[in-house]
C-alpha cells in the first residue's frame, strides 16, 4: 500500500526553498492566507497522519510532499508533549510554547530532512520560510489539541497518544533524547 501524498499542490503555488507555500485557514499571523478554503495542508497531515506514520520510506511526488512531511514530523513532536498533559488548557499551553520556541530551517545545523530540502536562496526567502513554518507549527498545535483531546475526561485519547512510538521516516524534528 502506498502511503498518501499531498493533492493541495496547484501550479501557481509559491514555493520557498524547494517546499510549497500553501494557504491555511488561521488565525495566526504569516504569510500564508488561506481565507475562504475548505481544507489545508493541516487537516491533510492530521487526516493521513495515523496512515502515513508508519511510513519510513516516502517518495516526494512534489513541493506540497515536502510541506506534508514536515507537518507530519511535527505532529509526532506534538503527541510527545500532549502525552504527559492532563487537560486540554495544559495542552494548548504547551502547544503554544512548542509552536513558537526556535527550531532549525532547512539549511541549518539541526534540521533533520536537509537531504530532502533545499536551503532558502536569500536572507528575505528564509525569514518567508520561518515566519510559514511558526505559522503552522501554532494552528497544528491548536488543531492537535481539538482532535487528541476527550471533551468527556479532557485527558488526551489513547488513540492518539499510543502513536507516540512512531516515528514517520525514521526521523524526528527534535534530536535525540528530547
Amino acid at each position: 500500500m502506498p502511503a498518501y501524498h499531498s493533492s493541495l499542490m496547484i501550479p501557481e503555488t509559491r514555493l520557498v526553498g524547494n517546499m510549497a507555500l500553501l494557504p491555511l485557514k488561521t488565525q495566526f499571523k504569516g504569510p500564508a492566507r488561506g481565507d475562504g478554503i475548505e481544507s489545508d495542508i493541516i487537516d491533510e497531515a492530521i487526516y493521513y497522519f495515523k496512515a502515513n506514520v508508519f511510513f519510513k520510506n516516502y517518495e516526494i511526488k512534489n513541493e506540497a510532499d515536502r510541506t506534508l512531511i514536515y507537518v507530519t514530523l511535527y505532529i509526532s513532536e506534538c503527541l510527545k508533549r500532549l502525552q504527559k498533559c492532563s487537560s486540554r488548557s495544559q495542552g494548548e499551553k504547551e502547544m503554544y510554547t512548542l509552536g513558537i520556541t526556535n527550531f532549525p530551517i532547512p539549511g541549518e545545523p539541526g534540521f533533520p530532512l536537509n537531504a530532502m530540502y533545499v536551503k532558502p536562496a536569500n536572507k528575505q526567502e528564509e525569514e518567508t520560510m520561518r515566519a510559514y513554518l511558526q505559522q503552522i507549527r501554532q494552528e497544528t498545535g491548536l488543531r492537535l489539541c481539538e482532535r487528541v483531546f476527550d471533551p468527556q475526561t479532557d485527558k488526551p485519547s489513547k488513540w492518539w497518544v499510543c502513536f507516540v512510538k512512531k516515528q514517520f521516516m525514521n526521523k524526528s524534528l527534535s534530536a535525540p533524547g528530547q
